[in-house]
């Protein structure tokens, strides 16, 4: 599988350095500007382009985002008119209308839109339940080491924000993309209740999931290491993008 990427930062070197273990190649690499990248192209041999329309005409089988919100909303819609897309910066999909165009977008063109499970797990718990019985119950509690979510100089946990992931979101849109995830998967995000917590004393993200409903209920605690080369990077998030090509490549997939 030839991968194009959306993005040259930690995300997009993670998959470069990982690729000889696995069945992708990285081949093309889209960024905004060449000569900051050129000696990257080199390193990896990958071919970089400045031109989105150059970059889905390359030969790539599939694209992959890595970069941002404004990414996402900017190259997405044209992206999925000719290639499956794998959206990393799934922020942007709570537009509901810009998210119910890019489904639209993807129909006609027989195209599909992945989003991998990033810095969590369990998603594939929750969407069965969603989808053939009742959820009743979806709730998310984040901690996080305090000076990565405030400037207020504090000594004990605090919690900064509770209730909705839609508030959580509005607060925090660079912080809480699991919360999306999570809404997307279950309940949405007026349902599913968020608390976040900020804990001096924190050296890991945490996430503690809690889903009840007519299949029972289950809770699910992550803590996340980051990326050794990005302390801003969820080492998960990077590992999910790989799980979900290897997933798409395969001819036994499970948990899908």
């Amino acid at each position: 599988m030839k991968v194009g990427m959306i993005g040259a930062g930690a995300i997009a070197t993670y998959l470069l350095e990982e690729q000889h273990k696995h069945d992708y190649t990285v081949t093309s690499i889209f960024v905004r500007n060449r000569g900051k990248y050129e000696q990257f192209a080199k390193k990896y041999h990958v071919e970089i382009f400045t031109d989105f329309n150059k970059f889905l005409k390359s030969n790539i089988d599939i694209v992959v985002e890595a970069a941002n919100i404004e990414a996402v909303n900017k190259f997405l819609r044209q992206s999925i008119t000719e290639k499956d897309t794998i959206v990393i910066s799934i922020g942007a999909l709570t537009d509901e209308a810009f998210m119910q165009q890019v489904k639209q977008i993807a129909h006609e063109n027989n195209t599909s839109i992945y989003l991998p499970s990033g810095a969590i797990g369990g998603l594939d718990l929750i969407q069965n339940a969603s989808n053939t019985g009742k959820l009743e119950k979806v709730t998310l509690e984040t901690r996080k080491p305090a000076h990565t979510l405030t400037t207020d100089s504090i000594t004990g946990e605090k919690v900064i924000c509770e209730g909705s992931a839609v508030g959580a979101i509005k607060q925090f849109p660079k912080n809480i993309n699991v919360s999306i995830a999570l809404s997307l998967a279950g309940i949405g995000l007026e349902h599913t209740k968020v608390r976040i917590i900020a804990d001096p004393l924190a050296k890991t993200n945490s996430h503690t999931i809690y889903v009840c409903g007519d299949f029972g209920e289950a809770t699910l605690q992550v803590s996340n290491q980051p990326l050794p080369t990005n302390q801003k990077t969820s080492f998960l998030a990077a590992m999910s993008v790989i799980g979900t090509l290897e997933r798409l490549n395969s001819k036994i997939r499970i948990g899908i």
